[in-house]
């Protein structure tokens, strides 16, 4: 029997199959990476040292700027614990993606015509390239300055800062969640475009209206007042917003042929 002929009730003892075994796997991954605690976390707080990469670029690109160390603390008794299974987690989630996508696709593939499987395959692929670039790019430019600007920033010289462990990770994982979301913004644009709910005309002519929203989900998303940072969060952003206006465009040529 295919898939096509099961029940309801079959087709829920599938989707529950895979979400059984996307469980398994996280859980399998989440352990792996609480085991491998320093890399873990070497990796994770590596933006706060000084021999961060970014960090050394900018003092190759401009000699007299200075970056040491910001030091972290610790304010609960069982934080860190807590914060070294959710990074786990965290981490593991972001692994295994691309097998929970697979058992999506797998799951709602048989309900697809052939054309429509055909399109379904290159908007996952993007869609995780996307969502992956996001998070990159958050790790290495996005973050680092924002942490930067933020653990170092100081209304008076005697007020010093003392920054949470829980607070960097929250912030860290929250930004790169974010942009990971907001840099799928093409891929939803070609989406919405193939089922014909979305034509480049509209998106063309509110261009402006666009680019005010996207300064303000950038200050939502860095709130460090700086124009620099605010620029390079918002100027990717808006490049995504033309690469959607392209990708609409190249479904309405392929509709009119």
């Amino acid at each position: 029997m295919s898939e096509k002929d099961l029940t309801f009730w079959e087709h829920l003892d599938v989707l529950r199959g895979g979400l059984i075994r996307c469980l398994v796997v996280v859980v399998v991954v989440a352990v792996a990476a609480f085991c491998l605690k320093d890399q873990l976390f070497d990796l994770i707080l590596w933006p706060q040292k000084a021999d961060f990469p970014t960090y050394k670029l900018l003092r190759r690109i401009a000699p007299d700027g200075t970056f040491s160390d910001i030091a972290l603390i610790n304010t609960g008794l069982a934080q860190q614990f807590i914060v070294h299974m959710r990074v786990a987690l965290a981490v593991a989630a972001l692994l295994v993606t691309p097998y929970i996508v697979y058992e999506v696709v797998r799951f709602v593939s048989p309900a697809l015509y052939p054309n429509e499987r055909r399109a379904s395959l290159p908007a996952v692929i993007a869609g995780l390239v996307m969502f992956l670039l996001g998070v990159a790019l958050t790790y290495w430019l996005l973050f680092p300055f924002t942490f930067r600007f933020l653990g170092t920033y100081q209304v008076q010289e005697g007020v010093t800062n003392l920054i949470s462990l829980d607070s960097y990770i929250s912030t860290l994982l929250i930004m790169c969640l974010m942009m990971g979301v907001l840099f799928e913004l093409p891929v939803l644009c070609w989406l919405l475009a193939k089922i014909g709910l979305l034509t480049s005309e509209p998106m063309k002519k509110y261009r402006k209206h666009a680019f005010v929203v996207i300064l303000i989900v950038a200050a939502v998303i860095t709130p460090t007042g700086d124009v620099f940072t605010l620029s390079m969060v918002a100027l990717p952003i808006y490049l995504l917003y033309e690469v959607g206006i392209f990708a609409v465009k190249s479904v309405e040529k392929g509709k009119k042929t």
